[in-house]
């Protein structure tokens, strides 16, 4: 039997990269998936392949930063799907840029979406989790989170943050049998790796003791192992999917 089967999971940010294979992963074992991205299109080609898996998918567009749209989006997926037994924060976004240029407008972005999405979505679903006495949450933080970047103060602010924040809603939420946890990526083969020069991965490769660059599919087995039977007693915790970076 699927170890996911009769599951109902929300996933933020899932229409490409990390999202798009943790609902993959998640679909695969067993699950049916609420695909949340920015754009109805990237959700939607997400829930199909979803479907194609057999399994049923929603499509949602959704802020994550806009309260009221969160809260309306929260309500129409528990009245469509009936309950949600996982959530992913995963939604997230970098404006990089040195502490001494960085805008107010690029800092608040960044904790807007990264931290804010993620405390208004488990806050939207909170009453939820808590009256069903069960339920997994995973928060996609980062190693910069952990160990700070240089041009990145606003990204690592905010994956730290959801470091706290997990462990804070961990204790709160635990008497009900939710488990609350993070996943810390680190240098992943994505759209945002794409980008860099071949001088640069060289570099990066030099700061990963396994040498090589982590894939979404690392980080979706993370997840998985997360919302499935095996970490039943696990929560507050954080796990580095990183190479060695962080040890």
């Amino acid at each position: 039997m699927s170890q996911l089967a009769n599951q109902i999971a929300v996933i933020t940010g899932a229409g490409r990269g990390i999202g798009r294979a943790i609902a993959l992963k998640l679909g695969t074992a067993g699950a049916d998936i609420v695909c949340i991205s920015r754009t109805i299109e990237n959700a939607e080609k997400v829930a199909q392949e979803v479907r194609g898996l057999g399994r049923k998918a929603w499509a949602h567009a959704v802020d994550v930063a806009d309260a009221t749209a969160v809260t309306a989006a929260a309500g129409k997926i528990l009245s469509e799907a009936g309950k949600v037994d996982i959530l992913v924060n995963n939604a997230g976004i970098t404006r990089d840029g040195l502490l001494m240029r960085m805008s107010e407008a690029d800092w608040d972005v960044v904790l807007d979406t990264n931290l804010k999405g993620a405390f208004l979505f488990t806050q939207a679903f909170s009453r939820s989790f808590l009256k069903q006495r069960s339920g997994r949450i995973i928060n996609i933080s980062s190693v910069i989170g952990l160990i700070g970047n240089a041009g990145q103060c606003n990204y690592a602010a905010s994956k730290a943050g959801l470091l706290g924040f997990t462990k804070a809603v961990a204790k709160e939420f635990a008497s009900r049998g939710v488990t609350v946890n993070a996943l810390a990526p680190g240098f992943i083969e994505t759209d945002m790796t794409a980008v860099l020069s071949a001088e640069m991965k060289t570099e990066l490769l030099t700061r990963i003791p396994l040498n090589s660059l982590g894939t979404t599919e690392d980080v979706a087995e993370g997840a998985l192992f997360l919302a499935g039977p095996g970490a039943r007693y696990i929560t507050g915790q954080v796990l580095a999917i990183d190479g060695g970076m962080v040890m």
